[in-house]
Parts: structure tokens; sequence; C-alpha cells
């Protein structure tokens, strides 16, 4: 398994976070089939094309499906991490864990629909030129909206499930914060935890930003609910760089009360 060679070579694991999850659980396994399941959804039709012009729109599709792969394997690295930090197998989690793998799935074709009309909107040009140079006179996946209140609805439909997503893995950071005592968190770990809850909050505002836009504009303002997804790396780097000072002082506050316990038992 994956979570198996990443264990193996360490991969994600921090200096100061002790991993409480040694082994891949049930949990993970059957976690790690919907992954791959979904993944699934994403790159295969039910019909395999019987033309060229068929397949050429489907090979169009490759950059939607990249990008929707590229959230699925944050999504699922998000949950690694997790599991490997605190190693949680209660009925809590699983409930929690079964929520997030219903959105997954449910959300494959809603987040492969969006993002192929999302790259065809932008590479129109380019994409049209490509099918006619092939002397295919239509693409087969032209538009799919045909109104504002649909582009609006669909917006409405990924901000739900991207807020969903979001606020499961502050669910399960928040559990671990609770039992941060019975886990024996040190401070740099209670500190990782706070972060990763930021995180997601910093998700989820920007999720329930972007459904204000639409809600608030409709079909008029459903680019300007798109682009706020845009603000998620510069917003996460003004976090990092934030929490990243905060933690450096504290990494010195630590090491300090570590030598000076080493010191006393000497």
């Amino acid at each position: 398994m994956i979570r198996e060679q990443l264990m193996k070579k360490h991969i994600g694991k921090s200096t100061d976070f002790h991993w409480r999850g040694q082994e891949v659980t049930r949990i993970e396994g059957f976690s790690d089939a919907v992954f791959a399941f979904a993944v699934t959804l994403l790159v295969v039709s039910l019909e395999v094309p019987k033309t060229f012009c068929e397949l050429l729109d489907a090979m169009l599709g490759f950059i939607a499906f990249a990008l929707c792969f590229a959230l699925l394997i944050l999504t699922w690295y998000e949950h690694y991490t997790f599991f490997r930090r605190y190693g949680f197998q209660n009925g809590y989690t699983v409930v929690l864990n079964a929520t997030l793998l219903f959105v997954v799935l449910f959300y494959v074709y809603p987040l492969k629909f969006l993002f192929s009309l999302m790259v065809r909107e932008i590479l129109d040009a380019p994409i049209r030129q490509i099918v006619f140079t092939n002397g295919c006179s239509t693409m087969e996946s032209t538009s799919g909206i045909t109104n504002s209140t649909q582009a609006s609805s669909l917006m409405i439909i990924f901000g739900l499930g991207y807020i969903a997503v979001a606020v499961v893995f502050v669910s399960l950071y928040l559990q671990a914060y609770r039992r941060r005592a019975e886990l024996k968190l040190n401070e740099l770990e209670v500190f990782d935890t706070r972060e990763s809850i930021a995180v997601q909050l910093l998700n989820i505002g920007v999720g329930v930003a972007s459904l204000f836009i639409v809600a608030l504009g409709g079909g008029n303002f459903v680019a300007g609910a798109g682009w706020c997804y845009a603000f998620i790396g510069p917003l996460q780097t003004v976090l990092g760089i934030f929490m990243g000072s905060r933690r450096r002082k504290l990494e010195e506050s630590f090491m300090a009360s570590e030598n000076n316990a080493e010191s006393s038992e000497i």
C-alpha cells in the first residue's frame, strides 16, 4: 500500500511530531479503496470512444482531470497525515471518516464537470483550433451550462462540497485537540494541531465567501465566486508565515525548557 511505503520512508513526518499511528488500520485501508474508486470515476467514462473525434474530446479533458486528481490527492494526504499523527480508531472518528468518504464520492462528478467547464472556457480558442484541425466539426462537450441560474447552482454545489470536506477535517483535528492530554501532545504538537484547525477554518471561510457572492449576485457574480478559491494559496501562505514565526518562538522556548530539564536531572 502507498501508506506503508510513505511510512517506511517517513514521508510527511515532522521531527517535532511523534507519530501515534504506527500501523495502517482497517479504516485507512477502506478509505484508500474509496479514494482509488473516486479517481477511477474521474478518468473512466461509461463508453470507449468509437471515433477519433470522441477520443480527442476525451483527451481534451486531461487538464481538468489533472486538477481534480490534485485535489483528491491533497485530501488523501491530509487524511494520511491525520491518522499518522493521532492514530484514532474510535467510533467518532469512524463516523467522521465515513462522512468524508461520502462527500468525496458524491462530489466526484460535480468536481469533474466544473473543472472541465472551466478549462474549456479558459482555453476555448486553442481547443477549437485543435478540434477543427483534426477534422471534427464540433466538440462533444461544448458547454453544458445553458443559463446563469445553472452556473450559480453549480458554484453552490461545489462550495457546499468544499465546505463539507473542511468541516470534517476541522472536527477531526478538534477531537485531537480536546484529547491532547490523553494523547500526551507536547507544546509543539498542540501548536501544530491548532495550525491545522486554522488552515481548515480558512478553507471554510473561502467557501462561505464564495457562496455569499453567488447568493448575493446570482449568475452575474459566478466568476467572482469562482475566483474566491484562487485566494486560498495566498491566504494560506500568509497564515503559514504568521504561524511559522510564532512556532519558531515556541520552539526556542520549548528547547530551552527541555535543556533545563535535562540539566536538572544531571
